[in-house]
């Protein structure tokens, strides 16, 4: 009998199973909202223009979310100023679109943009040569939220500052990047930050086509970013990372160089929040110092709380169900969010630890 036993399927394995068969099907759903948005007035399948610009926002808040959960799920780094990257990446992507407008002087290319004029600039400060070029763009979208997380991880994990202090830190960074944008003088717009789009790769913004591309483009980011992120966490490297974070004093005495791993994936966890930003800009159509400031990081993190720490698929799910609770709940009662936003996470972490992934049975990695 015991040679005819069949040995129990391993635990957890249904509840992996149906978490990503969610996934792909909700992203085969999303898919479909760009052609329904296509279909004539009046037919009661169609998507609102409404529609389709809050989900691709809630796409890039997922991108997001799972680069936090990347660093903070599986590296124990918990940083309250990932919005600061993607407010970068933002004001890249920004930087070219606000250079697509005005008159044009030699071979074509814009002279100021009509702030600077405002301002009573008379040339174009040497930080935005280049930004005329959309690929420079999203190269500035990686490499400079890239370069202030090595530059920051560095300092901070080389002297051993972990856990809450590197917390206070990066939000420090946030605020402090904060109020220099806020700043007439740094050439970024000052509060008012930049608005009043009218193009991208050469085709107008506020039409159905661009619009739908640039949806299609935050999608193919969202699933590549997860596709990259599982990839990470399924090798040895995505081991080594979720032993810093469980032990880092041992991982250090049996001669790995934790700081090297942690500043790998700091970094790239801020490169994919630059390139959220860079796609959340054009698809909301405004980029101000607004969005460094630090209750945007913290929120950030409940989302990654909510969904289901270290899981990746819960960072993309607690990322579209909290900010849709906060859509509908800012609609009639916009005073009450943040007494909700308090609330949920500490329900999240008195009654729901491991999230709404937790909900299931067994974890998914």
């Amino acid at each position: 009998m015991s040679d005819l036993a069949i040995a129990p399927a391993p635990r957890g394995i249904p509840a992996r199973m149906l978490v990503r068969g969610t996934i792909i099907g909700a992203i085969g759903l999303l898919s479909l909202l760009p052609i329904l948005n296509q279909l004539p007035e009046g037919n009661v399948l169609r998507i609102s223009d409404f529609t389709i610009a809050v989900t691709g926002k809630w796409i890039c808040y997922a991108v997001l979310a799972l680069a936090i959960d990347l660093a903070w799920g599986y590296a124990g780094i918990l940083s309250l100023g990932h919005g600061a990257f993607f407010a970068l990446g933002g004001y890249a992507m920004g930087m070219h679109l606000m250079r697509l407008i005005g008159p044009r002087g030699v071979y074509g290319h814009p002279v100021l943009p009509d702030f600077m004029v405002f301002l009573g600039y008379r040339e174009l400060p040497w930080y935005w040569l280049g930004f005329d070029h959309f690929s420079y763009a999203v190269l500035m979208a990686m490499l400079v939220p890239g370069a202030l997380a090595f530059l920051v991880g560095w300092l901070s994990f080389r002297s051993r500052i972990t856990g809450v202090y590197f917390s206070i830190i990066t939000q420090a960074m946030t605020y402090a990047l904060m109020l220099a944008f806020f700043r007439n003088d740094m050439g970024f717009g000052g509060n008012n930050g930049f608005t009043d789009f009218k193009e991208l790769l050469g085709l107008p913004l506020n039409t159905q086509g661009a619009r739908a591309g640039l949806f299609y483009a935050a999608l193919a980011l969202l699933a590549g970013s997860l596709l990259l992120c599982r990839h990470i966490v399924g090798t040895k490297l995505g081991r080594v990372l979720v032993a810093v974070r469980d032990a880092e004093s041992r991982v250090r005495f049996l001669g790995y160089s934790v700081t090297a791993f942690k500043l790998f994936v700091f970094t790239l966890s801020a490169v994919l929040a630059g390139l959220a930003g860079a796609l959340y800009v054009p698809l909301v159509g405004i980029i101000n110092p607004g969005e460094f400031a630090p209750g945007n990081s913290i929120e950030a993190v409940i989302w990654v709380a909510v969904g289901g720490r270290g899981t990746l698929v819960g960072a993309i799910i607690g990322a579209f169900s909290v900010n849709a609770v906060k859509t509908w709940l800012t609609s009639f009662a916009p005073d009450l969010w943040l007494f909700v936003l308090g609330g949920l996470f500490v329900a999240v972490t008195l009654f729901l630890p491991r999230g709404l992934v937790g909900l299931f049975q067994g974890r998914t990695k």
